[in-house]
């Protein structure tokens, strides 16, 4: 890494730090960078979650610069989104399971990135929405395609074509975030999340992962295959022997992602 705008601090619970203060804001360069270090995590073994976090206690990440906006008019894709996109969908695909800490406002294209979490643990201060539309924009880092996965299509449409923010309890209710919890404890409570994901069966969780992404995209038939299949790939694994033996001798199991 040759930036310090994004910080990944490696370990069985790796955290992945966006460091733009005060707002953590996204440009060009740091999206970049976020790649790298992307990458870096792909790459270690070690790895078994992700926390996702924003530096300092104003913002996960308030979204794009605006600042940058003027040089992109016509020009967006090629520009911006088209690279965001990638390096979105490069965290969202992640194999390893991953835990968005809010901390503040996560707006824009900062809900985006905790979009593409599969845990969310907001702080009770934190502000959520995609306000674009307040703007004269949209979201386009995949917010009008993953919310309403999330949260289903009404309740999306109202978030978005309003451009509403919206309260941590509010999130909490929606199914927005998984957790509301203290002022300044998100990532401490996401890293308990991530030390939980992190003893659990790695082959296995990495199976159930990759399923329940492609379920809403697929008929009800091939899912059931897809799990079926993702099932034999999992009883054919190491860490299922050692999971049943564990289970057995009443003790932890020590998993290996074998």
């Amino acid at each position: 890494m040759t930036s310090d705008l994004i910080i990944v601090e490696p370990g069985v619970v790796t955290t992945l730090r966006i460091n733009n203060p005060p707002l953590n804001l996204i440009t060009k360069e740091l999206t970049g960078y976020l790649d790298q270090a992307l990458a870096i995590i792909e790459g270690d073994d070690e790895a078994r979650a992700v926390v996702v976090a924003g530096a300092g206690d104003r913002a996960f990440c308030a979204g794009s610069d605006v600042k940058e906006f003027p040089d992109l008019h016509g020009r967006v894709g090629e520009g911006k989104l088209i690279r965001e996109n990638e390096v979105y969908s490069r965290l969202a695909q992640l194999p390893l399971p991953t835990v968005a800490a809010i901390e503040g406002d996560a707006l824009g294209g900062g809900l985006e990135l905790a979009l593409c979490c599969d845990l969310r643990v907001a702080a009770e201060n934190a502000r959520l929405g995609l306000p674009e539309v307040g703007l004269g924009v949209m979201p386009g880092s995949g917010g009008t395609q993953r919310l309403p996965r999330l949260i289903g299509l009404a309740r999306a449409k109202e978030l978005i074509l309003l451009g509403s923010v919206i309260d941590a309890e509010t999130a909490l209710a929606l199914g927005l975030v998984n957790r509301v919890v203290a002022t300044g404890k998100a990532e401490a409570v996401a890293n308990r999340l991530a030390e939980t994901l992190a003893s659990r069966g790695p082959v296995a969780v990495r199976e159930a992962k990759a399923v329940l992404d492609a379920a809403l995209d697929r008929p009800l038939e091939a899912g059931l295959a897809a799990e079926l299949a993702a099932s034999e790939r999992v009883f054919s694994s190491e860490d299922m022997l050692e999971g049943a033996a564990a289970f057995l001798e009443k003790r932890a199991a020590e998993f290996e992602n074998q």
